[in-house]
């Protein structure tokens, strides 16, 4: 018998399970996502990608500012769901909300647990080297990532994978992940194990602080920074023209041979020096300007081998 479900989700990583949830036939009681915010050149209030996608298909939508109170516990209660399932949804959840469902509700999680709990696990994932990450369906309870898990299924990160890439492969593995959860708890063989107490690390949100390149660091390090931080907020540098600074975004890399002084433009294909080794800057942004290679960003800047990223 199918499900009862309410949904809490807000960007796009949470779109697929959404419809994979929708296409398996439960019935999507409410969709609760954040209120719509201020977005592009004129500032328009702007849904979220779940609110658009859970319109499209003809689903209740509420976006409340907070969960917190009994009035908000109750409009949850009215919905009489049998399970909660939650995809970045972005708002703190109160245990009268976790326990208003039947089953209480399920998470999402974009890391192999407890590695890299909070807010931003993809991108910490990969700007720490990681081989490997996960997605993973954990019960929710009123600590941080804190709930057993249900079921995972893990996945090798590629050495040049960005955040973006990395986002959108594990977006689809988790949609068919939970509706095999809830598949689970249909047929009764639904069950949770414990997360280990040793190995927990939290990922932090992204400071735009971090998002400056030290070129006198390991090409290694800045390699996976730079892929961890794109596409936002993107990894960044500086290059003098003339009597300007220009900054220039650095959206992919990949390792080269090459030494020099940090920074020092090795080569018109983008090879660039760092404090050991070097990378190939593959894709790259000036402001104002779309991605494009790095050889046709330093043709447009004319740089040539021997000058300095800042």
């Amino acid at each position: 018998m199918p499900l009862k479900i309410v949904f809490m989700g807000t960007p796009d990583f949470a779109v697929p399970t959404l419809e994979a949830i929708h296409a398996a036939g439960h019935e999507i009681v409410a969709v609760y996502s954040q209120p719509p915010r201020p977005a592009g050149r004129g500032m328009a209030l702007t849904p979220s990608p779940v609110h658009r996608r859970a319109e499209a298909l003809g689903l209740p939508v509420f976006t409340p500012l907070s969960l917190k109170g009994e009035d908000a516990a109750a409009a949850f209660r009215a919905h009489g769901a049998d399970v909660g399932v939650v995809v970045a949804y972005g708002l703190l959840l109160p245990e009268t909300i976790l326990a208003a469902p039947r089953f209480g509700c399920l998470n999402l999680h974009g890391s192999k647990l407890p590695r890299w709990r909070g807010a931003a696990p993809i991108q910490r994932a990969i700007m720490a080297g990681d081989a490997s990450t996960a997605v993973e369906v954990m019960q929710m309870e009123k600590g941080l990532d804190t709930g057993p898990v249900a079921m995972s299924a893990e996945t090798p990160i590629g050495p040049d994978e960005t955040t973006q890439d990395l986002h959108d492969r594990l977006a689809d593995l988790g949609a068919g992940l939970m509706t095999k959860a809830l598949a689970a708890l249909e047929d009764g063989s639904f069950a949770v194990t414990p997360q280990p107490e040793a190995g927990v690390t939290y990922a932090k949100k992204i400071d735009k602080a971090e998002a400056r390149i030290d070129w006198s660091k390991p090409a290694p390090e800045i390699h996976d920074v730079a892929r961890g931080l794109s596409p936002f907020p993107g990894a960044w540098c500086e290059v003098k023209v003339g009597e300007k600074t220009e900054r220039l975004k650095v959206l992919r890399t990949t390792r080269a041979d090459g030494s020099g002084v940090p920074g020092e433009i090795l080569d018109r294909d983008g090879v660039v020096a760092c404090g050991e080794g070097a990378l190939r800057l593959v894709e790259v942004q000036r402001a104002g300007a779309k991605p494009q290679s790095a050889r046709q960003a330093f043709d447009a800047l004319k740089l040539t081998p021997g000058d300095r990223l800042l």
